[in-house]
């Protein structure tokens, strides 16, 4: 299917109605889970509504550089199809999308997914290369401040909030993570511009392999671990979070363990 590079991609919007019908079904589970103490449609719901809203956020982080590259100069990012929201278009479907979900499932950890090639020597200036890598982490602690937002102010179902709750919190590590200054993280591409020709050399030798590291520290080293989720945890109180609603959402989408 070919789509135009100015219209929102059909792929995006079945993402999107994914998600919409995930919050549905956590909205018709609740009271079974309420009279029984569990439920396999709010189950379900929720893991189709954090999955689904994640690749979701996956879809707008990408975006979000694009758009912001697109308005500093770039302009070969809108042929390239990266304004749609086509997951597709963000490199390989596979490692951009697929692996990403897996493992959110599996450890419950966003890793960054897509990517968008920048031509950045049509950026005009180095502030506005360093706000096109800021872009894609600022969009998931967005719509993480939103999601908290909606289920402080709005009168819901516990099952709803419980998984709007989780996946704003899953948006808060994805900030947290994307944002550190390390090669091959959007943290790193915030400063690079301002770094000198020998240090950026350096950087890309271990860009291909240092974000994968951090990962296997994460989810290895305990203490690491602790830190991190910790970082996370104080950044998502900032923004108005319930850890309470956002644990209980993470028992649910991890359902299996």
């Amino acid at each position: 299917m070919r789509v135009e590079p100015h219209r929102v991609s059909p792929w995006f919007l079945l993402l999107l109605a994914v998600t919409i019908g995930g919050a549905l079904l956590t909205v018709t589970g609740t009271p079974y889970a309420i009279a029984e103490g569990s439920s396999a449609l709010l189950t379900t719901g929720i893991v189709l509504l954090v999955l689904g809203g994640w690749a979701v956020s996956l879809c707008l982080h990408e975006f979000g550089h694009a758009a912001v590259a697109y308005r500093g100069g770039d302009h070969s990012v809108r042929a390239k199809g990266y304004l749609t929201l086509d997951i597709r278009r963000y490199t390989d479907v596979g490692l951009s999308f697929v692996l990403p979900i897996v493992i959110l499932l599996v450890g419950g950890i966003p890793l960054p997914g897509g990517a968008v090639w920048i031509n950045h020597g049509a950026i005009r200036s180095r502030g506005v290369q360093s706000l096109v890598s800021l872009a894609g982490p600022a969009t998931n602690l967005v719509i993480g401040g939103l999601l908290t937002a909606a289920v402080a102010l709005v009168e819901m179902p516990i099952g709803l909030a419980i998984g709007l709750s989780c996946l704003a919190f899953i948006q808060v590590i994805a900030f947290v993570l994307n944002i550190l200054p390390i090669p091959g993280l959007d943290g790193f591409g915030v400063i690079e511009p301002f770094l000198s020709p020998n240090t950026r050399r350096m950087a890309a030798r271990v860009r291909p392999w240092a974000p994968l590291v951090l990962f296997v520290l994460i989810i290895s080293v305990p203490g690491v671990s602790s830190v991190f989720f910790q970082a996370g945890g104080t950044v998502f109180a900032a923004v108005g979070g319930d850890a309470r609603l956002a644990f209980a959402g993470y028992s649910e989408l991890l359902f299996w363990r």
